[in-house]
């Protein structure tokens, strides 16, 4: 096993089980991709069943050994580094940094919209309004990033409030045929279908959006695993708990859209509270439920940004420990013990990306360019993973279970064809190979960067020893 930094054993540890479990809800489970599997119809739970059995299995089974071998601050950079090197674990925590910040700007982004719905018509103007919308955002980065400042005592919090809400939205969700059922509407509910789906590209690309887009997200939390309580143990004990439940809400709340909107309606954005309305009516109850559920995903949205912004934070941190970034992104708040260069670095980071987003139009293409390349770079990370127990060190490869390199491999070749159909749509999109060709040039010249920083902050930390030793 790696020895842990000094740095490390600095960091308070305020996440338990409980807080860990609820983390893994939150991170995992996102509330469109019941739309986006309902668009199969009875066939959903069989693709489901399929997506977790290549995907979800092998992803929990390399989070459980490769933590409990690795029970380290940094998650999968950490075992990246351990298992490639340097250059390798460098290369790793840059594509989920990139990652984070960049899906962490896009939900801050579509707030303002998301409150317009929330609100209703008379809410309708703020979106446009650049002004109001970037004071909204700009405040709420400047909310997650003082939560970030106080550390995880508050952050975990946060966190924890955005997957009780998960859980109570899906749990309505799941209930919703039985109020159906009780009020004798037309209802067809088979949530354990086992009709298989129609073998045409949109099915596969539903499918590869399923298989990783909607289930990935079990190793982030190995990121803070400096600030759990024994995280050995503690955090494959939060993957065995939350994996069954997780799996139960992506297949119940699947059939409950599948039962209740007819198929060529569902809504791939907003299939929550879209059913709501429809099943509780458009006023009324079922107006005050739809409010409710749009609430409570606004709750989820806003743990789950201050989420993957922590995570972020970490990296560079725990890079900065193994000197592959400056060390000025290790210093901590000498009190919280909390990354202050790098939350600082971070948040500016989003804010500019946010105002990128909001500026003219090919600012904006630039913006939605790297929002559409942000899931590539998270599924690089993923190919990291699951090599670490099939091509890494032979030394770390020898302490890993045999079967571990099956899985291993089942997810490998599930996260490459993910990668492949992300990269190259059959659904909305005009021109797929020129959007293929952008994503994967974006993907490139993102990794070409990374190693130009890699060889250069080499170069000047070995010029930085040669100086201490000629002066000592």
């Amino acid at each position: 096993m790696p020895q842990r930094d000094p740095a490390e054993h600095r960091l308070h540890r305020p996440l338990g089980l409980g807080d860990l479990v609820l983390a893994q809800i939150l991170c995992v489970v996102g509330s469109s991709w019941v739309g986006v599997a309902g668009g199969l119809g009875p066939a959903q739970s069989l693709t489901w069943v399929a997506a977790m059995v290549l995907f979800y299995v092998p992803m929990a089974a390399s989070v459980i050994c490769l933590n409990r071998r690795m029970p380290l601050e940094g998650g999968l950079y950490v075992w990246a580094r351990e298992a490639f090197g340097d250059l390798g674990g460098f290369l790793t925590a840059w594509n989920l940094w990139v990652y984070g910040i960049a899906v962490t700007a896009t939900i801050l982004y579509a707030i303002p919209t998301e409150l317009k719905y929330l609100i209703g018509p008379a809410a309708a103007w703020l979106p446009e309004n650049r002004l109001a919308s970037l004071a909204i955002v700009t405040t709420l980065i400047a909310a997650i990033t003082f939560a970030a400042l106080r550390g995880l005592e508050l952050g975990k919090w946060i966190h924890n409030v955005g997957g009780i809400a998960m859980l109570i939205v899906f749990a309505a969700l799941i209930l919703l045929p039985l109020w159906a059922w009780a009020h004798h509407a037309p209802l067809h509910y088979t949530p354990f279908s086992v009709a298989a789906p129609q073998i045409n590209m949109r099915s596969l690309a539903l499918f590869g959006q399923m298989l990783f887009g909607a289930l990935c997200g079990l190793e982030y939390i190995a990121i803070l695993a400096g600030e759990s309580r024994d995280p050995a143990r503690s955090i494959g004990q939060s993957v065995i708990v939350s994996s069954p439940v997780i799996c139960a809400m992506f297949i119940l709340g699947t059939a409950s859209i599948v039962a209740l909107v007819p198929r060529a309606r569902i809504d791939f954005i907003a299939p929550i509270p879209q059913v709501m309305r429809l099943t509780l009516g458009a006023t009324g109850f079922g107006n005050i439920a739809a409010i409710a559920a749009i609430f409570l995903l606004q709750l989820r949205l806003l743990g789950a940004t201050s989420y993957l912004f922590t995570g972020v934070t970490r990296l560079p941190m725990a890079a900065g420990w193994n000197h592959l970034v400056p060390a000025w992104f290790t210093r901590l708040h000498p009190r919280r013990r909390t990354p202050t260069n790098s939350i600082a670095c971070v948040a500016a980071l989003v804010f500019a990306l946010v105002l990128l987003g909001s500026a003219g139009v090919h600012a904006q293409e630039a913006y939605q360019l790297l929002q559409g390349a942000s899931l590539t770079h998270y599924e690089v990370a993923y190919l990291a993973m699951f090599a670490v127990p099939l091509f890494g060190a032979a030394a770390l490869r020898r302490s890993l279970p045999t079967w571990l390199k099956w899985t291993s491999a089942a997810g490998l070749l599930s996260t490459l064809f993910s990668l492949l159909i992300s990269a190259y749509p059959f659904v909305n999109v005009v021109n797929a190979p020129i959007y293929a060709i952008k994503i994967l040039s974006t993907l490139a010249v993102s990794n070409l960067i990374a190693v130009g920083f890699y060889h250069l902050r080499t170069r000047t930390a070995e010029k930085e020893k040669d100086a201490l030793s000629d002066a000592a």
